[in-house]
């Protein structure tokens, strides 16, 4: 059965309904927000400890890095992420969400060929895309810093 590139369209749209955008931004603007006030408010909790500001620093991202994975392999954060959209992944936790699952996903490979060999498969490309901008920005940078 052939079927044409307008007809195609014209079942596609009718299969998918509309997004509401904006409804979708203010969700994920307010959960994205939420977990940053979360690592304010960590960060004060810390500060109120011995510990100094370098380790407090280190601290609260392991801190919510540590709980997203937990909530992740309860099956927990999948229900916040479907209401908040891009709010939790741009944050720490949508890298710690994508390894995790990714752990879980290949967990019945086995441990190395399983989990090991495909634990960063979801955030690798991150990982490698976010170093390359890194390296281009900063060579940029040094290269204007050295002519102005």
């Amino acid at each position: 059965m052939s079927v044409s590139k307008n007809e195609y369209d014209k079942m596609a749209k009718a299969a998918s309904p509309d997004s509401p955008i904006v409804l979708n931004c203010i969700k994920a603007f307010l959960f994205g927000g939420g977990i940053c006030c979360f690592g304010e408010l960590l960060f004060y909790l810390y500060g109120l400890t011995n510990l100094n500001s370098d380790q407090i620093k280190i601290l609260v991202p392991i801190t919510i890095i540590v709980i997203t994975a937990i909530i992740t392999a309860f099956g927990v954060f999948d229900n916040i992420a479907r209401h908040a959209g891009a709010g939790t992944i741009v944050p720490i936790t949508g890298f710690a969400n994508s390894v995790v699952c990714s752990a879980m996903e290949f967990k019945n490979q086995g441990k190395i060929m399983g989990v090991g060999a495909n634990i960063f498969s979801i955030a690798g490309p991150v990982i490698l895309f976010g170093t390359a901008a890194a390296t281009v920005y900063g060579v940029i940078y040094w290269v204007f810093l050295r002519v102005l």
